[in-house]
């Protein structure tokens, strides 16, 4: 399987689909399935019968999958594409506009 270059926690820039230009925080990733969920964007509608954790039951917003290819790592506000490079013994992830590592 290969690695996925965005991880929990990244920010990044929706580059296609109905979210297109939003940006936002990476809530979750799936590795199967190379998709991830991004904080604000992607929102799905969710009819929700009442239960004992949800008395009213109700309609519940909440973010959906997103292809990890319609998604751009945001490194100092601009998009970037990300590399892998090996630094000593560890694979580091760097931005190929400035080619500087990814903390």
């Amino acid at each position: 399987m290969s690695m996925l270059k965005i991880k929990t926690g990244d920010n990044v820039k929706i580059i296609a689909g109905k979210d297109k230009d939003k940006e936002g925080k990476v809530i979750a990733v799936n590795q199967k399935d190379k998709k991830v969920v991004v904080e604000g964007v992607n929102m799905l509608t969710k009819h929700q019968k009442p239960s004992a954790s949800n008395q009213n039951g109700g309609i519940i917003h909440k973010e959906g999958p997103i292809d990890v290819s319609n998604v751009m790592y945001l490194h100092k506000g601009k998009p970037t594409r990300v590399g892998i490079r090996i630094e000593g013994d560890k694979k580091v992830r760097f931005a190929k506009s400035t080619k500087e590592t990814i903390g």
